[in-house]
């Protein structure tokens, strides 16, 4: 295998240890399956990365939050209904996710569940991820309510925790009952939550 473009590389790596990692967890991934994978030798991983937890790392920074970002944060940050961007974001995730989406459960979710507890570096990088997500829901919010989208009374801090818990909620639940029916129905009442923001009542 050509090792000579190592952007593309690099590229190759992290996708097929997000891939291993998705399937079996950090501890388990296989650094021997993402090399026969790639068809890539260990010189050429250890080149770009010093050790296993330094490609885990590396996957939620270049491989997870700018797909989360470019999927989510994006478009709700230029949407010009903020609120209804967000809605339609739970609807589309309802109905596009696939069953064996659903069964593997969410690489960010998963990875919190197993490595937030033994290691402070995933800690950090994942609640980095969680804090952003937040404060673009926060702030989706704080624009709906000055578009008078949103309800002037609800608190956007609050509002985007529970949203935020929610979507992993109904992700870790779905997961966990291998249940592609239950994360529908979770995610169809998230979007009803929402529907309340817009009016009194």
């Amino acid at each position: 295998m050509d090792t000579r473009q190592p952007d593309q590389t690099r590229t190759r790596l992290l996708e097929a240890a997000l891939a291993e990692i998705h399937r079996h967890g950090f501890q388990a991934a296989s650094i021997a399956k993402i090399l026969a994978d790639t068809g890539f030798t260990k010189g050429a991983l250890y080149h770009h990365f010093p050790d296993k937890k330094a490609l885990g790392l590396a996957v939620i920074e270049e491989v997870i939050r700018p797909a989360f970002a470019a999927e989510f944060f994006a478009p709700l940050r230029t949407a010009e209904s903020p609120l209804a961007a967000m809605r339609g974001f739970l609807l589309h995730k309802r109905e596009t996710m696939s069953e064996a989406e659903v069964l593997l459960g969410c690489p960010i979710n998963n990875l919190m569940q197993e490595m937030s507890p033994l290691d402070m570096d995933f800690r950090a990088a994942l609640n980095r991820l969680v804090q952003e997500w937040r404060e673009t829901v926060r702030e989706a919010l704080e624009r709906a309510r000055g578009l008078q989208e949103a309800r002037a009374e609800i608190d956007p801090e609050e509002a985007a925790l529970f949203i935020v818990a929610s979507v992993w909620g109904c992700i870790g639940v779905a997961k966990n009952l291998q249940s592609l029916d239950t994360f529908r129905a979770c995610l169809g009442q998230l979007a009803g939550y929402l529907d309340t923001l817009t009016h009194k009542t």
